[in-house]
This record gives C-alpha cells, sequence and structure tokens, in this order.
C-alpha cells in the first residue's frame, strides 16, 4: 500500500502536475483503492478546518510585507548598503547577495519572496563586475532560504500549528541556526574565491563615508523586525497580530520613501493573492491526504516500521535526513512538511527528540529542498529571472551550499542548545 502510494505520488509529479493536485488525486485514489468507505465526504470539513485557523493568517500578511518591501524600492537600497560593508571581501557583491538575503529573511517569512526580491536587485551585476555567474546564481538561490530559518517565518507557523508548538519558540531557536547558517555560506564563497580568485570578479570600492552613509537605508528591515519579532516577546502581540503590524509599518515605510501607489499596492495585491492561494490550496490537498493516509493505516504502519528498525535514537535521525533530503527532490516544501508531520513527527518525539530542536532541523532540511533538483523552487525563482542560459547554471551554483546545510545539522546533533539555548533562556527568564 504505502509502495503503491510513492509510486504514484511520483509518477503524478514527474509528469509535472501541479503538487495540490497530485496530493488531491492521490488522496482520491487511496481511497478509491484502499478504503470501503467514501473517506471525500469529509473534504468540506477538512477545507473548512484547515482554512479556519486564526494563525494561517499570518501567511498573506507576511507575503504582503515581503511584496511592499520589493515594490516599493527598499529592498534596492538594502542591498546597496550592504554591498558596502561586505563587498571588500574576496567575493564581492556574492557576499552582499548572501547578506542582503539575512537581512531580509528578517522581514518577510517567504523564501520565494526573499530569493526573487535579492534577485531582482542582485542580477545585473553578473555581466557588470564579471562574476563567476553559476557561483552568483547559487549565492541567491541558496541565500532565499534563510527566508523561513531566521524569524519571522512561515514556515514556523506552519509546523506550530500541525504539532501544537509554540511559534515564538521556534522563532528564538531559528536566530542562532539562522546566523550561523548565514556564516557558512559567506566561508563558502571566501574560500572558492581565495582558490580561484577569478570567480569572484571585479573588486567594488567604498569608503568608509560611503559606508557610514548607506547605514541609514539599513534602518528599514531593522525597524520591520523590531516590529513584529519584538512585538511578539514583549507581549504586545501574537505572531498573527504582529505579521498585520509588520504590514502596517512597511507602508508606512513606503509612504515615507514617496514609493506608496495606487499602482503599487494593485502589484502588490496581486502577488500577495497569488501566492497566499498556492499556499492555502496545498494546505488544503496536503491535509486530505493526510486525512486519507490516516484512516487507510498508512501513517500508523510508517511509523511502526521504522521503529522496528531499531537503529535508535541517532541512527533513526540520520535515516530521516536522507529521507527528506531525498523527498526534497521531487516535493514542494510546505507540501513536504505539511505530508510528512503526522507520521515523523510522533517518531521524533518519541525517540527524546525536542520538537522545538526538530522543528529547526526540519525547517533546514526543507531549506536544502528548496534549492535540490529537479523541484527545487528557489532554484526556478532564480531562473525565472534570467533572460539567457539553463537551469542546470544555477543548480551547479547552490550544491555547494547544501553540504553547509547539511554540517549544520550535524552540530545542532551533536550540541542541540545551539537551537534550544536562547528559548530556554529567554523563556525561563519570563
Amino acid at each position: 500500500m504505502l509502495g503503491t502510494a510513492l509510486l504514484l505520488l511520483v509518477a503524478l509529479l514527474a509528469v509535472s502536475i501541479p503538487v495540490a493536485a497530485v496530493m488531491g488525486v492521490l488522496g482520491l485514489a487511496l481511497n478509491q483503492f484502499f478504503s470501503s468507505i467514501p473517506l471525500y465526504l469529509a473534504m468540506g470539513d477538512i477545507v473548512w478546518n484547515a482554512s479556519s485557523e486564526y494563525i494561517l493568517i499570518a501567511i498573506p500578511m507576511f507575503v504582503m510585507l515581503g511584496e511592499i518591501l520589493l515594490r516599493s524600492g527598499i529592498a534596492h537600497r538594502v542591498y546597496a548598503a550592504i554591498a558596502t560593508w561586505l563587498s571588500w571581501l574576496p567575493g564581492g557583491l556574492m557576499h552582499a547577495n548572501i547578506g542582503t538575503c539575512g537581512m531580509f529573511a528578517a522581514t518577510s517569512g517567504s523564501s520565494v519572496a526573499t530569493a526573487a526580491t535579492v534577485g531582482v536587485v542582485a542580477l545585473p551585476q553578473i555581466k557588470i563586475r564579471r562574476y563567476d555567474e553559476s557561483l552568483f546564481l547559487g549565492t541567491l538561490a541558496a541565500g532565499g532560504t534563510l527566508g523561513i530559518l531566521i524569524p519571522p517565518s512561515i514556515n514556523f507557523i506552519l509546523y506550530g500549528l500541525l504539532t501544537q508548538t509554540s511559534v515564538p519558540r521556534l522563532y528564538l531557536a531559528g536566530m542562532i541556526p539562522g546566523l550561523l547558517l548565514t556564516g557558512f555560506f559567506l566561508t563558502i564563497v571566501l574560500i572558492y574565491c581565495l582558490v580561484t580568485p577569478s570567480k569572484g570578479g571585479t573588486p567594488v570600492e567604498s569608503s568608509w563615508g560611503q559606508r557610514l552613509r548607506s547605514l541609514k537605508d539599513l534602518v528599514a528591515p531593522l525597524f520591520i523586525f523590531a516590529v513584529v519579532v519584538g512585538s511578539i516577546y514583549a507581549g504586545w502581540a501574537t505572531p498573527t497580530e504582529a505579521a498585520s503590524m509588520g504590514v502596517f509599518a512597511a507602508l508606512l515605510l513606503a509612504a515615507w520613501e514617496r514609493a506608496l501607489s495606487w499602482a503599487m499596492m494593485k502589484a502588490v495585491f496581486e502577488g500577495t493573492m497569488r501566492t497566499t492561494a498556492m499556499i492555502m490550496l496545498i494546505i488544503i490537498a496536503a491535509q486530505f491526504l493526510n486525512f486519507v493516509l490516516a484512516n487507510i493505516g498508512i501513517t500508523d504502519g510508517v511509523a511502526k516500521a521504522v521503529e522496528s528498525l531499531g537503529l535508535g535514537k541517532f541512527g533513526t535521525m540520520l535515516l530521516l535526513i536522507v529521507f527528506y533530503l531525498i523527498l526534497g527532490c521531487f516535493m514542494e516544501t510546505i507540501s513536504m512538511m505539511i505530508l510528512t508531520t503526522p507520521f515523523v513527527f510522533p517518531i521524533v518525539v518519541g525517540l527524546g527528540w525536542d520538537p522545538i530542536w526538530w522543528g529547526i532541523v526540519l525547517t533546514i532540511l526543507i531549506e536544502a529542498a528548496l534549492v535540490t533538483p529537479p523541484v527545487g523552487l528557489n532554484l526556478y525563482v532564480v531562473q525565472s529571472l534570467r533572460t539567457t542560459g539553463a537551469i542546470a547554471d544555477v543548480i551547479r551554483g547552490a550544491l555547494p551550499f547544501v553540504g553547509a546545510m547539511f554540517a549544520l545539522i550535524l552540530l545542532l546533533m551533536a550540541f542541540p542548545d545551539i537551537a534550544l539555548g536562547l528559548p530556554n533562556w529567554v523563556m525561563g527568564r519570563a
């Protein structure tokens, strides 16, 4: 039964059917062949329950926040400011790509929005500064993944909803790993460009006066971060309310920059509705498929099969890591989280791993899925911004950064307090 489900899943994905439709069709097919009762009759309740959770309002809010920062031109100025501070390093603006992605991640909960926003600003520099195109594209695709690890994060909200885990704790737990992963990415670029200086392009020269003057352009993302994350930990707002406050703050900044217009807001609303509709359709389809899997016994069967292997705490975790790395090659990230969490989460917790810790590890695995072919969403986002060239260039440039993600996971397995120390300390003092 499980083998049939996996074969059908891969077959449907292989013919380029949208992932939400794949999960819906798979659920209906499994219901038809392996269930004696028409489970699809529960679809009305599933749709309502999957779309009426209060915390899900944060998703369109965070998407809109990223859209406003992109359309208002604030992201362009942030990139230019970070470039003046980081471009002296071997690798030049590739460090600015990663640094801007890290800072933009602190204002947008979406990896796709992060990659798209920074990519639009940065791509023209490849030819102007004669960078190694593949590595430059890789920094954009991989750097964009920081959008779901550094808080605020849409994925943390979904994980918290699925597992009844504290979203504020997840936000705190993601900060240090997010900064570490940013440092790993910068180090990879540094090593590449020290070994092969030609990859680093033409150096960008900036005076200390330019750097100091650019600091004013970094106020906007720091202000948004303070409003969104600061309001949560000050006890003034829930994550959903904080996301709404972030949108309001972004609108104030856009007005201050004289970029607020009806045309801009039309583009913001269109982008927000398109992305939100895609995410919500995936959530609903995944919830229906999970309902079918649970009722025909696959969910419990998988959990029992993994436990029967007797691999122990670390062996089972390594197996799960391999499972997610393989699954990420074929499945979109949000659907992967929603689909697998109901049967993987009890296994992880049963082995003694902390639910908050697993939320961070799972998010890093999802980051890897964003840049692994053939379905890595960030690869296609970056490729869509180009006018020429094959997607193989983006894939080749992004693969070294997947190794950094795997290294961070091993580090978290050896030292869980990298993720758990900050939330335990902050919440312990509260």
